[in-house]
């Protein structure tokens, strides 16, 4: 593996720069901050099913955490169900590679007309896929 080298290195640094730097800079707690937390850094050697950073997650609660003063506006329980809801829907239409907005535009259109179960179930985000559904119609 190429990280492990880089990593070695890179603690080697830290530990030499720890008595360069001015106590109080933002060197100097930047590498306390990689100290403090460089036996969680290297766990992702021990496992390759495991992603060297968050980022995956971070992009996937930053609609979340920007809108959290917009739902300072949902004050009844009902609207905040609703938003919960329409963002559950566009994280499940993310996480499953649909454009959210063709996806909500489908379901939304779709929904009324649905009456069996397997009219559901084509309203699935698994089951439905723009080009088959521009084909068709």
């Amino acid at each position: 593996m190429l990280a492990g080298p880089i990593l070695t290195e890179m603690k080697a640094w830290l530990d030499a720069s720890k008595g360069d730097v001015p106590p109080t800079s933002l060197v100097s707690r930047a590498i306390s901050y990689a100290s403090e937390w460089w036996n969680s850094l290297l766990r992702y050697l021990d496992d390759g099913r495991l992603e060297i950073d968050n980022n995956l997650m971070e992009n996937a609660i930053r609609p979340f955490a920007i809108g959290r003063k917009n739902w300072l506006f949902s004050d009844t329980v009902h609207g905040a169900e609703a938003s919960a809801n329409l963002y559950s829907l566009i994280q499940t239409a993310r996480a499953n590679n649909l454009e959210p907005y063709g996806y909500l535009s489908h379901l939304f259109t779709e929904l009324p007309k649905a009456t069996t179960v397997e009219d559901y179930e084509r309203l699935l985000p698994t089951r439905w896929r723009p080009e088959v559904e521009s084909r068709t119609s």
